[in-house]
């Protein structure tokens, strides 16, 4: 099986890029992410036409998750369980297709809004941290992949893209990722490369791609059964070259 994950940055304005992309990999669910469009503007016919269902969770202009799947699916959840939101954000999705449960989620980047909007991100992932421990507590195979907008160690940054204060190296962040891995889920990316400086995103200024000045925020956690069978974990790295590509590229696992 192989599963990916992809913040897009638009789906509307990259979407014949995705479209290469599947024709291309043909993964068996893709994670997307940040889609900016409601629910109704997703291309779902571009992608049916390559033989691929669309369960999206649409917000206008911002945020905005969605998965394409060969497979047949049952969906579970647009918002996480336990997460109580004044204003609720389109951040999160999950279906459960092949005995699976696949959880696609943007996690809140923490960094504008002050006290307020970094309150959200932790809000965020304690309310993640729940959901992985009731999964893994039932004994679901799932899979927890999406932007997690945090650096778990200094090893996922590269040197001067981000200052002490950035939400996402914030202790607090931080320890929210190390508490999903000590839930019981697995960092595919470290169970095969333990050590390597590898990276999913690349911001548009400063010359970012061009230097290699990119972060690892881009994740996929895996339940103890998954874990065991992950054989493949593979950085696109091209599609960040590609003409008006999206800041981040898609991480792959096959398992």
């Amino acid at each position: 099986m192989k599963l990916a994950t992809w913040n897009v940055n638009s789906v509307r304005q990259r979407k014949e890029l995705v479209q290469e992309w599947l024709k291309k990999e043909q993964p068996d669910w893709l994670f997307l992410q940040e889609i900016k469009c409601q629910t109704e503007q997703f291309p779902v016919q571009s992608f049916e036409d390559l033989g691929y269902q669309a369960v999206v969770h649409g917000q206008k202009a911002y945020n905005g998750v969605a998965i394409l799947s060969r497979h047949p699916y049952q969906l579970h959840y647009t918002t996480l369980p336990d997460l109580d939101e004044k204003n609720p954000q389109a951040r999160y999705i999950e279906i459960e297709s092949e005995n699976i449960i696949l959880c696609n989620l943007y996690l809140p980047n923490g960094n504008s809004g002050g006290e307020e909007g970094f309150q959200r991100k932790i809000d965020f992932i304690n309310a993640l941290i729940l959901r992985a421990k009731t999964l893994l507590e039932q004994r679901k195979n799932c899979i927890f992949a999406g932007d997690f907008n945090i650096c778990p160690t200094d090893q996922d940054f590269a040197p001067e893209t981000l200052s002490a204060e950035d939400a996402l190296i914030n202790p607090q962040s931080r320890r929210g990722f190390y508490q999903l891995l000590w839930a019981g889920l697995t960092d595919a990316v470290r169970s095969l490369y333990p050590t390597q400086h590898y990276y999913t995103f690349w911001d548009y200024t400063r010359g970012a791609w061009q230097r290699n000045a990119g972060l690892r925020i881009d994740h996929a956690l895996l339940s103890p059964k998954i874990a065991e069978q992950l054989y493949k974990v593979t950085i696109d790295k091209k599609e960040r070259s590609k003409e008006q590509p999206s800041d981040h590229v898609p991480l792959i696992i096959e398992f």
